[in-house]
């Protein structure tokens, strides 16, 4: 099984860590794979190069030996789009389960994304839900749960794709967005990011405006 996890991580916080972790230990996985994005579609432009996001990601993944980073979209020249980097995983792993890990925010706009309901074709998509966030479909959504939707996760180990399941876990208060805020507004932010990513981010004086 191949689990991977993408996203601008700008910067890399708790809560994206949570999400990795609690993925692993319900999945049983020995591996989760990072996939930071070089120009994302959905979201807003990073604010700092993705030599930056990448070195941070090394630095808070680097005590989990489950964790690890493929570079693969920052390499590739163009948008980052989920739909080619699940081909090229599906070409190089025909016959392996594919988990595509998401939080609830990115899974209440899966309708939007480029090719959609091809990317539910090539994955299993696990949805991370914190306390509080709410599953808020439009009928397109809905009837892909509808259809695709597990209870448990042993099922994903039964096709190579096309369920859904989700996963819970504590609550994170912030987003990188706020955390961006917090930084240049010189907060405290220990409570949000691993030390070693706060001293790099000091050290670089990185998201101050």
């Amino acid at each position: 099984m191949i689990a991977l996890f993408g996203g601008t991580f700008d910067p890399v916080h708790l809560g994206h860590l949570n999400m990795a972790e609690q993925c692993v230990a319900e999945l049983g996985l020995s591996e989760l794979r990072f996939l930071p994005c070089a120009i994302p579609v959905h979201k807003a432009q990073p604010k700092i190069t993705d030599t930056h996001r990448l070195n941070m990601l090394e630095l808070a993944t680097q005590g989990n030996e489950a964790f690890t980073i493929d570079k693969r979209e920052l390499e590739r020249q163009g948008p980052s789009y989920s739909l080619l980097t699940l081909q090229e995983y599906r070409d190089e792993q025909p016959n392996s389960p594919i988990i595509f890990l998401m939080g609830m925010d990115s899974f209440n706009s899966l309708t939007f994304w480029y090719e959609w309901q091809a990317i539910t074709q090539l994955c299993h998509i696990v949805v991370y839900q914190r306390p509080g966030e709410i599953y808020v479909p439009n009928p397109a959504l809905a009837d892909y749960v509808a259809q695709a939707h597990v209870e448990t996760s042993e099922l994903l180990l039964t096709k190579k794709a096309g369920h859904c399941h989700f996963l819970t876990g504590p609550s994170f208060d912030a987003a990188s967005s706020d955390i961006r805020k917090l930084i240049n507004n010189q907060k405290p932010m220990e409570q949000f990011l691993a030390s070693s990513v706060i001293d790099y981010i000091r050290t670089h004086q990185l998201y101050a405006e």
